[in-house]
């Protein structure tokens, strides 16, 4: 299995060139079990890493483009009443895939947003009084522009809790980006993806992950994190009990990633900053700390034993 995932990330590095690490975050969050949040400028891959997962993985995929006057029934689906047969019949939403694509979340209006909270949360919505299940598995790659630009909402703290993850895909160094521009003519290279893994794998995957063990001396590190994050000055608030299972569930799919059946403190610091930054905020807003700097101090001010 594990060959096998190294060509898929080997497989995806051939359209998001030099991003080893945030392809191997972002299959760490599918292997958790969680979502991804991806923040970052226009053009920086954020659609093309989605895409990608979904093709290696042979994921029923979908994506939605958020908007300011996209609705609810937009993304969940609505019931239409037919002639013919004199009643309502229910016609599901672009959310009813394996993988769903929520491309500039923060386009849409807070109302939009929260639309994707139970399905997130629990795998179902609930549609004119009827709960419906989802696919299963279900994963949701939001992306979002930085909030300093322009037809942008900010996601509300509850929003971002459910999110695993949030990562960067980041400027790509001279090298990549110089194999960028000699590839710049050769169309779409995502289409020419293999399907090197399934959905079979992918529920294997997380069952191995949720089997790797963890020590009590690591999660007293973990413990010794969150608190803090709950009691130290410069943080406005500390991580909810949802953030501190997060760092947990990560750094055991990410052990299980490097090959071993027990997680490791190094397992905690190689996720800790894409599971927590968006979780924090500074207790001055202008102080310029930003979630990054906070994830930063949290990695130097606490001791592994």
């Amino acid at each position: 299995m594990q060959d096998r995932i190294q060509a898929a990330i080997d497989e995806i590095s051939k359209v998001l060139l030099g991003k080893h690490r945030q392809i191997r975050l972002a299959l760490c969050c599918m292997v958790s079990g969680g979502h991804l949040l991806i923040e970052d400028l226009p053009g920086m891959g954020k659609t093309t890493l989605a895409h990608a997962l979904a093709r290696v993985f042979g994921l029923d995929f979908n994506r939605i483009q958020f908007t300011s006057d996209l609705l609810p029934a937009d993304i969940l689906g609505v019931s239409v009443f037919e002639q013919a047969t004199g009643r309502f019949i229910f016609h599901p939403g672009p959310i009813f895939r394996q993988l769903v694509l929520a491309d500039e979340i923060n386009r849409s209006t807070p109302k939009t947003q929260s639309a994707l909270l139970e399905a997130m949360e629990e795998g179902q919505v609930s549609v004119e009084g009827e709960t419906r299940p989802l696919p299963s598995p279900f994963f949701v790659i939001a992306t979002q522009n930085p909030v300093s630009l322009a037809g942008t909402f900010p996601l509300p703290e509850s929003q971002l809790d459910h999110f695993l993850m949030r990562i960067g895909i980041g400027y790509p160094d001279p090298r990549a980006e110089r194999q960028l521009l000699e590839r710049s003519n050769e169309g779409d290279r995502g289409e020419k993806l293999q399907q090197l893994l399934t959905v079979e794998d992918l529920r294997e995957m997380r069952l191995a992950a949720n089997a790797v063990a963890l020590s009590p001396l690591l999660l007293d590190y973990v413990q010794r994190l969150v608190a803090h994050t709950r009691q130290s000055a410069g943080f406005h608030f500390g991580l909810s009990p949802r953030g501190s299972i997060a760092i947990v569930r990560a750094a055991r799919s990410w052990a299980w990633l490097e090959v071993r059946q027990h997680a490791l403190p190094e397992d905690v610091q190689a996720i800790l900053a894409a599971v927590v930054e968006h979780r924090l905020r500074a207790a001055t807003d202008g102080d310029g700390r930003t979630g990054a700097a906070l994830a930063h101090r949290l990695l130097t001010e606490v001791d592994v034993f």
